[in-house]
């Protein structure tokens, strides 16, 4: 199966749909009125939909196992045509799509078995997906081709020459992965007065986001997060929070971590963890849905 351990639970919809064309009034009006052989067709096929639904992942290997929150079984009949329209929601890493569409053609395939034995022309017709939300799509905006970020490595012994720099990189790679056009990536050493002269500079020159990597732990060099916020207009706790959630789900040392988020003006300032892990993670936990602030901002200067 593909890997999801990077991804975040969103809550997440998926509506799919059958056609159960049948080859008589006759056989709608039995259904209607409960009088096929084999039972009520509808209650029926909705059961079987339902265990369709929570067993996907046991059908079909790709699936990941998730918890289904809520299953909606709908019939719409149109003629001959009885519409089966299904839709799931769940809060996960992943999507129902193909939960909706399995438990749909379980619901059809049930609807076929019972009326067969009075309907031989029955055919079961345009499995699709109607509709999915939810997930990084979802929260996926494409960003204004003049959108800019700095990436600041705060590290005395990176800055010296003794490592090499990967958390900054791999924090580029995030943003290049959102087209988010990179204004500036350097390396500082842990050094209060540098730090803030630096963030001065990015917030004057209007760079949309600045990003820092680094000195945001227990040490005592580890000086990012006061350097950085008492020069913040707004801190937003609650990015904070984000990051640090993400990271305690996949190591308990996150709770160690003191990373920082706020607004110069209309500059956003990420205070991020130094190792390239943490910075990595960081970065999957609150992009892209974190460029919704600069739509906020936006709206707010329209208002």
């Amino acid at each position: 199966m593909v890997n999801i351990t990077h991804k975040s639970s969103t809550l997440r919809k998926a509506t799919a749909q059958a056609i159960v064309k049948v080859s008589s009034p006759d056989t709608i009006t039995a259904v209607q009125e409960r009088k096929v052989p084999k039972g009520d067709v509808f209650e029926m096929a909705k059961t079987a939909g339902l265990f369709a639904a929570k067993r996907t992942s046991d059908m079909i290997p790709d699936c990941h196992p998730l918890p289904i929150e809520f299953t909606s079984v709908k019939y719409d009949i149109q003629g001959l045509d009885i519409h089966i329209i299904v839709e799931i929601h769940t809060i996960y890493k992943t999507g129902v799509e193909v939960e909706a569409m399995h438990a749909a053609s379980v619901v059809a395939l049930t609807m076929y078995d019972m009326l067969k034995p009075i309907d031989k022309g029955i055919s079961i017709e345009n499995i699709k997906l109607v509709e999915k939300k939810g997930g990084k799509s979802d929260f996926n905006k494409a960003v204004p081709d003049s959108f800019t970020a700095a990436v600041i490595v705060c590290s005395d012994s990176i800055s010296k020459g003794d490592k090499e720099d990967r958390a900054g990189k791999a924090i580029i790679d995030n943003l290049n992965s959102h087209q988010v056009s990179i204004a500036d990536y350097i390396i500082i050493p842990d050094d209060h007065d540098v730090i803030q002269e630096k963030l001065k500079h990015y917030s004057d020159t209007k760079v949309n986001m600045v990003i820092f990597t680094g000195g945001t732990g227990l040490s005592p060099r580890d000086i990012t997060p006061e350097a950085v916020e008492p020069l913040l207009d707004t801190k937003v706790p609650g990015i904070e929070e984000a990051i640090r959630a993400y990271g305690q789900q996949r190591t308990p040392y996150s709770m160690l971590s003191r990373s920082v988020a706020g607004l110069i003006g209309e500059t956003l300032v990420l205070a991020l963890p130094g190792s390239t892990k943490g910075a990595a993670e960081s970065m999957q936990a609150i992009f892209p849905a974190i460029l919704h602030v600069f739509r906020v901002m936006e709206g707010a200067r329209h208002d």
